[in-house]
């Protein structure tokens, strides 16, 4: 028996010095190592020998199962390396020839937007402030001066979540304003200092949803930057000041302003301003509808409640709060028709801008 174990081994050595091709390696593996080659064999009749060779002969069959393996493997690497020279030798390279360019992402025509008015409201010393987007009631509507069954809130059609808790006077629901942001920043700072909080200079950059027909105007969901600033013997005057301000910086020295009375809940006086079409430099074209004037923004004095809401003391704090979609802000400037573009992730429109 030990003799035949030296004649497979080396019969299969022999074998395996012939072969000049990795496809034919599965068939001299299953020859001489599969389930019914001859070193297989011996294994299966071990139990026919005498006891007392049974060790011995098991030993040097699985001694020369071990060795075919390790001489298989070894042909195996020298075959591939020999591969890989035969490519490098054959196939030439030209290194002259220009790379392929790597395609990179670039920023959302929207957020490149925010970031800019992010700088401008910034180098006027206002900061960031984010809130959550899933509310209760109490914080978009009612704190803000929107009591339950107030006409006002049909113009933000909400989408209320569903709960296992009864909806009752306070559901949680997506904001449909980033308004609720002022009730939480106020009360960060006066829940710290009560009696004498120190004045908020802060802007609140986020998503907003309302459940709205989607057309060319309008989606159901859009960003939102809301302005706040909250101090003592503060005017109409400086929020005029601050906003066109921004105009100027965000449209150009020469921008043009008007403010027109509104009315908003949380704000009183309320107003909505215009920026001059910078399209047709106030001539008007189908952008303004003819008017000449673009409506960028509605802002006012934060109504008394809304400060006392917030844990300001309205006879001696006042402030003003201001509210633009940076989506409406970037159609304008770059002469876009249709808002549903900015979510259909189609490349062909976010590449031209």
């Amino acid at each position: 028996m030990e003799e035949k174990l030296t004649r497979i081994k080396q019969e299969a050595l022999e074998d395996l010095q012939d072969l000049e091709e990795r496809a034919q390696l599965e068939t001299w593996q299953v020859k001489h190592l599969g389930r019914n080659s001859e070193v297989m064999s011996v294994f299966k009749n071990l139990g026919d020998l005498p006891s007392e060779q049974r060790p011995v002969i098991g030993r040097l069959a699985n001694q020369v199962k071990v060795a075919l393996e390790e001489a298989l493997e070894e042909k195996q690497e020298k075959l591939r390396q020999a591969e890989i020279r035969g490519k490098l030798e054959g196939e030439r390279i030209d290194v002259t020839l220009p790379g392929r360019p790597v395609q990179t992402g670039g920023l959302h025509p929207t957020t490149r937007t925010m970031r800019e008015l992010y700088r401008v409201f910034g180098d006027m010393g206002f900061q960031i402030y984010r809130s959550r987007e899933v509310e209760t009631d109490a914080y978009n509507f009612q704190l803000l001066n929107f009591p339950p069954h107030h006409p006002a809130r049909d113009m933000q059609d909400t989408f209320f979540l569903e709960s296992d808790q009864p909806r009752g006077d306070n559901p949680l629901l997506l904001r449909t304003h980033t308004s609720p942001g002022q009730i939480h920043a106020m009360r960060e700072v006066t829940e710290k200092n009560p009696d004498n909080p120190p004045p908020i200079r802060i802007i609140l950059p986020g998503m907003c949803y309302r459940y709205e027909q989607i057309t060319a105007r309008s989606e159901i969901q859009f960003n939102q930057i809301e302005g706040l600033a909250v101090g003592r013997e503060i005017t109409f005057a400086d929020l005029k000041g601050t906003l066109s301000s921004f105009a100027r910086r965000t449209f150009g020295e020469g921008a043009r302003t008007r403010f027109r009375a509104s009315h908003f809940p949380f704000t009183e006086p309320s107003a909505e301003m215009d920026v001059a079409c910078f399209l047709c430099q106030g001539e008007g074209c189908s952008v303004c509808k003819g008017t000449g004037w673009l409506e960028i923004l509605g802002c006012g004095m934060v109504h008394p409640t809304v400060l006392q809401n917030g844990g300001y003391d309205p006879e001696r704090y006042s402030g003003f709060a201001f509210g633009m979609g940076p989506e409406r802000i970037t159609l304008m400037r770059h002469g876009i028709e249709d808002i549903r573009n900015f979510w259909s992730n189609d490349l062909r429109f976010l590449e031209q801008l």
